[in-house]
């Protein structure tokens, strides 16, 4: 009988990178065995946390011996679909779009960048990271011929439909979204977005409120000094 595979849930899985990086850092530096409490420490998490989200890989680790920091980082691989390359397409070769290109973190760690397009005849023709951009129109044909799943929208916010669109229907089933737009896609079709004014803002609201309780203290305060 055929074994049903666990599905992991959505707040697990958005873990598993930061295990990953983490162990990563850990192998490097020749460290053969982890602990979930050490990695909890590393990941700003707690440690029933981390052993709750291993155990979905079927890792358990060993009681006074931890986790295999190597076989970890196999299983969580295999897990997130690691263990092959996964190149992808950029649609917008603007600023933002040249800088996610020459990005060579992306290729080192599996999503090689197979494309980029643009509608703009100026931006068309100009190499970006080792990559010719190539004008929007070749995109079913820049997917289909390197087996591409993953496209990224670097677009202004009123182009990033149309780019979504372009995409699902050369035959993309994943995008990343870096412009400030709500995409809309068919079933099947998985949407991340990076919002970058949303992270700022949300690091200004901590940046008001730490701001705000050193202004509460007073100058000069003797709190706590003897008569």
């Amino acid at each position: 009988m055929a074994s049903t595979r666990r599905r992991i849930p959505e707040a697990s899985v958005a873990r598993l990178p930061v295990y990953l990086r983490i162990l990563t850092e850990q192998h490097d530096q020749h460290v053969t065995s982890t602990s979930s409490e050490g990695l909890a420490e590393l990941a700003g998490v707690n440690a029933a946390k981390v052993r709750k989200d291993l155990s979905y890989l079927g890792s358990y680790g060993t009681r006074g011996v931890g986790y295999d920091v190597d076989y970890l980082i196999y299983q969580i691989r295999r897990e997130l679909g690691l263990t092959h390359d996964w190149p992808v397409v950029i649609v917008g070769a603007g600023n933002l779009g040249q800088a996610l290109a020459g990005y060579g973190g992306f290729g080192d760690r599996g999503f090689p960048v197979a494309g980029i397009v643009d509608i703009d005849v100026s931006k068309i023709g100009s190499v970006i990271g080792g990559v010719r951009v190539r004008s929007i129109d070749e995109l079913p044909s820049i997917v289909q011929g390197q087996s591409v799943a993953i496209g990224v929208v670097a677009t202004p916010a009123d182009a990033a439909q149309e780019a979504a669109d372009r995409l699902v229907r050369a035959g993309v089933t994943s995008i990343l979204n870096f412009a400030p737009a709500v995409l809309s896609v068919p079933p099947g079709v998985t949407v991340r977005k990076v919002d970058l004014a949303s992270e700022l803002q949300i690091l200004s609201y901590y940046e008001q409120r730490r701001q705000s309780s050193l202004q509460s203290v007073p100058t000069g305060s003797t709190r706590g000094a003897s008569a």
